[in-house]
């Protein structure tokens, strides 16, 4: 059997026979982490970068791996790379087809590295490069909403709890309250990004190296703030994705229930805002359809970002230190919540910029349910200094008496006021508009016209709009 070729020329020295055919494909990973090619040939290039400053690699064979390492990448972007998945993955495809290209010297590059220590570096260099793309989408997102925020400081609408009227609102104070959502949700990534922008490379398969290499070289060429402290920990820690993957599904959240809201707006029940026909769809037998398919798939697609967050987390919460195959089910999760939120984002602020606002709908909608009530409690404090629980009591009866009469608080009859309390005068009902209502909230973070545009001049100058 000596001098025999492996059964797989990466790994196959100590095996005598080809692996199972399933087991082959389970073990396979190349059909999605190819995607990792970029990170994977840039993290190769600078720890041959590494070797030859330390005397571990001669220049000559340096040379030749990364001029073999570019022209891989532009086979890779050209789509004539021949993927092969008895390969595996994404870093074994690559070193063979080095190897094929410049020969022996290709063998060398390895040497003080593994798989392991390998695809945790291209797993974090891909994922900063997926936040910084995930962030600059959220940023559209709150200059679309800032933008609709100045247009509508002044439009009217219910603001709901428990999906009742409570109190009038205006649109720009609501949409703003997206804003807020989505700054923290950058906040959350940019922390994630931070905290995962630590280099495992030269941890190597978990004990790190007898080799005198330079683990702060290689960090900083590659833009880490530095080389992971514990080898164990650098090649089994993926809580960098599991940041992410929170982040992701709390962001997705925010998207979900703005969704929620289109598609209960865009209903004939409220009928607050039209979507334009490229972003609405038909029905297959009902003609006079027009149906927000659109936020439904954004609200529904959330569920497959939470999904990838409590599988990964179920992966790993058994997993002994330090790395376990189970850690290839890493991948397929982050891509796939990446890729969602990222799609949603867009869409979303597709949506937003090309919706119509249907003001005088949602002005009628907020009349409804007594919503200047608080109001008016709100006159008898101030005014009169009653305490305010007295003041909730009678203004609880005068809204009972015109649930009795199918009236609103403003047109309850004079003798019916004056039956319930003599503070409550036809004077004080003429007050009771949603404009003054909205008006009147100019407390810190409150729905006025005012504060709303006062907050809209805040982020233009936080997100730099013109």
């Amino acid at each position: 059997m000596a001098g025999r070729d492996p059964v797989n020329p990466m790994w196959g020295g100590r095996f005598c026979q080809e692996p199972d055919t399933l087991i082959q494909e389970m073990n396979a990973s190349i059909s999605y982490d190819q995607r990792l090619y970029r990170q994977d040939i840039r993290g190769s290039i600078v720890h041959a970068r590494m070797l030859a400053r330390q005397g571990i690699l001669s220049e000559e064979d340096m040379k030749a791996i990364e001029q073999g390492l570019l022209a891989i990448e532009q086979e890779i972007e050209a789509g004539t790379f021949p993927f092969a998945t008895e390969l595996e993955d994404i870093h074994m495809n690559i070193e063979a087809r080095l190897t094929d290209t410049i020969g022996p010297a290709a063998g060398r590059l390895h040497t003080a590295r593994s798989r392991n220590d390998q695809v945790a570096t291209d797993l974090r260099l891909w994922l900063r490069d997926a936040i910084d793309g995930i962030v600059e989408c959220l940023e559209a997102l709150q200059v679309t909403l800032v933008r609709g925020a100045a247009d509508h400081a002044e439009t009217i609408l219910p603001g709901l709890t428990h999906l009742q009227n409570a109190q009038p609102v205006t649109l720009g104070h609501h949409l703003l309250a997206y804003v807020e959502m989505l700054e923290r949700d950058k906040g959350r990534l940019n922390d994630t990004r931070r905290r995962g922008n630590m280099c495992p490379l030269g941890a190597a398969a978990l004990a790190g190296t007898s080799f005198p290499i330079d683990r702060a070289f290689t960090a900083g060429e590659l833009g880490f703030e530095g080389p992971m402290a514990n080898s164990l920990d650098a090649v089994s820690d993926r809580d960098f994705v599991l940041e992410f993957l929170a982040a992701a599904s709390i962001a997705g959240v925010h998207l979900s229930r703005l969704a929620e809201e289109l598609v209960l707006w865009s209903s004939q029940q409220f009928g607050f805002i039209t979507l334009p026909d490229a972003l609405a769809t038909g029905s297959s037998i009902m003609p006079q359809k027009r149906n927000p398919d659109v936020a439904e798939l954004i609200r529904g697609k959330v569920g497959r970002i939470l999904g990838g967050l409590v599988g990964l987390l179920t992966v790993i919460k058994a997993l002994p230190l330090a790395y376990a195959k189970d850690l290839q089910e890493d991948k397929e999760p982050l891509f796939d919540a990446a890729d969602t939120l990222r799609m949603a984002l867009i869409v979303m602020t597709d949506i937003m910029q090309h919706i119509t606002i249907n003001s005088e709908a949602m002005r009628i909608a907020a009349g409804h349910g007594h919503t200047t009530a608080t109001d008016l409690a709100d006159i008898l404090v101030q005014e009169h200094n009653l305490a305010f629980r007295e003041a909730h009591h009678i203004v609880g009866e005068l809204v009972k008496e015109a649930d009795r009469r199918d009236c609103s608080l403003d047109t309850v009859p004079p003798d019916a006021l004056e039956a319930i309390h003599p503070l409550l005068t036809p004077a004080i009902q003429r007050r009771l508009t949603l404009e003054a209502s909205v008006k009147s909230r100019s407390s810190f973070g409150g729905t006025a016209p005012n504060e709303v545009q006062r907050q809209v001049e805040l982020w233009k100058t936080r997100l730099h709009i013109s």
